[in-house]
């Protein structure tokens, strides 16, 4: 669907183009392969690994404390009355349901502290594109990384029209070797 909408938009702003008699210019990068090769990437990664940790051990404190009050229910439900069975089966099961919320919380303040992080350095990324496409007389310039797992929206380019290393260069950081496959 996504490139069925890309193609059609393509196809839309070429025949306007060609229409208005206006040159042309198209360029790509992956936006995915310059940020993971940034150091501010790696130093984001860092910060989100040791956050991540953090909330994993006290998950781990909170999972293992429901497991010493399970064993001690199982251990002892034989002995206790109706009451106080229910009373401690209620407990578990708002431990365990904690325990539930407290990880689907971390999962989304990962992911929200990722976003934070990531969109100045998102934005830097961007900032650059526009000035090395004005500079270079680009009128246009793709993503050529749809995403994980599915179709490049560029199937054939040529190198030249391939500005990633440009922007790298753009953006103060020496390019990895492997770029020009990107």
């Amino acid at each position: 669907m996504k490139i069925k909408l890309f193609a059609t938009l393509f196809a839309a702003l070429m025949l306007a183009g060609i229409g208005a008699n206006a040159q042309v210019k198209i360029g790509y990068t992956n936006i995915d392969y310059i940020l993971t090769n940034l150091p501010d990437s790696k130093e984001i990664q860092e910060k989100l690994t040791t956050e991540k940790a953090q909330y994993d051990k006290l998950l781990q404190e909170k999972v293992a404390e429901f497991q010493k009050s399970y064993e001690n229910y199982q251990k002892n439900a034989a002995t206790m009355t109706p009451v106080i069975r229910q009373d401690k089966e209620k407990s578990l099961q708002t431990a365990q349901t904690g325990i539930q919320e407290f990880q689907q919380n971390s999962e989304v303040a990962i992911q929200n502290k990722q976003r934070e992080l990531l969109a100045p350095v998102m934005d830097k990324i961007q900032v650059a594109i526009d000035e090395v496409a004005k500079a270079n007389g680009y009128t246009h310039v793709l993503n050529s990384d749809a995403g994980y797992g599915t179709t490049p929206v560029i199937l054939v380019a040529p190198d030249s029209d391939n500005i990633t290393v440009l922007v790298f260069k753009h953006m103060g950081v020496t390019p990895p070797e492997d770029t020009e496959g990107n």
